[in-house]
């Protein structure tokens, strides 16, 4: 090691001496809940400190910001939206934290699903991400937003992106190879909220929901006994739990109809980490597998 004096003498005689590496700063990012805060991780890298509002297993439908949000918000460069009018409260958090960040919106260019009962949501579904094609819009709009707050890791966000990118499509393919599996009859479930709509759509699976797109609302006696009725006439096979609902309106509906309790799905959060759905991808899986075993398989 070089003595004070020694330090002291080539910087006199102009040596330069080698500074020690800082670690670079990450870019402070906010993400509304928790599947967009996969996204971002998966792109951003270790480029990008990824902070939740709404955590894993938690409803962005009803959440209530705390003076914690505003000031993570306040101090983050970036944040990622879903919009669709999923978070209604977070345009009045993002006016109150005074915050100079740009927000991004991760459903820009997605084609919504019309809603005959909007709940909220303006006539729209939000669930856009139940759609691996739809998830992929979901990563370039993302990939863009971090490439322009932070130009320098272009590259690297976009070597990110493109990876992840292959792993959705082979994603995509599995879905589907599985809903093949399933005869066509028993394509059809039953969940608390309507939060499949683009999963039905891209994959051909029937889900009837008592609750409209917004867990917001409760689901009336009169829709209740209407669902009931539709699963005995239709011969439904199964009523799956959500992660973020109560279970007690599934588990009523199985009860009464006759229908088997087909496990739970993973609708608008993640599971923790360690769960089963602790990411996108692994929460497609989980939900493709649940109902695949519940379709398949005969009446309990």
């Amino acid at each position: 090691m070089l003595s004070r004096r020694s330090v002291l003498l080539r910087l006199a005689a102009g040596v330069v001496l080698p500074l020690p590496a800082f670690a670079q700063e990450k870019l402070p990012v906010v993400a509304s809940f928790s599947i967009l805060g996969d996204f971002v991780r998966e792109i951003g890298g270790d480029r990008v400190a990824v902070t939740l509002l709404v955590g894993p297993d938690g409803d962005a439908h009803v959440y209530s910001p705390t003076p914690a949000d505003a000031k993570t918000v306040a101090g983050a460069k970036l944040i990622v939206v879903n919009g669709l009018k999923f978070e209604g409260w977070l345009t009045r958090l993002v006016k109150s934290s005074g915050t100079k960040a740009t927000v991004a919106t991760a459903t820009a260019g997605i084609t919504p699903l019309k809603m005959a009962d909007d709940h909220g949501h303006g006539g729209e579904d939000p669930h856009a991400w139940q759609s691996v094609a739809n998830a992929k819009l979901y990563v370039g709009n993302v990939r863009d937003a971090l490439v322009a707050a932070d130009p320098a890791g272009k590259v690297a966000y976009e070597a990110n992106a493109t990876a992840y990118l292959a792993k959705l499509d082979a994603l995509e393919a599995e879905i589907k190879a599985t809903v093949a599996r399933i005869p066509a009859d028993r394509r059809k479930a039953i969940t608390s909220h309507d939060a499949f709509g683009y999963f039905a759509k891209a994959y051909g699976i029937e889900f009837i929901a008592p609750q409209g797109v917004s867990t917001e609302s409760e689901a009336s006696a009169k829709d209740v006994a209407r669902i009931i009725r539709q699963i005995k006439a239709q011969k439904v096979p199964a009523v799956f739990l959500e992660n973020i609902t109560n279970p007690r309106l599934a588990e009523q509906i199985a009860r009464e109809s006759g229908a088997k309790i087909g496990g739970r799905l993973y609708s608008d959060a993640l599971s923790a980490e360690s769960g089963p759905a602790g990411t996108y991808i692994a929460m497609m899986k989980h939900n493709i597998s649940q109902i695949e075993k519940a379709l398949v398989a005969g009446p309990a």
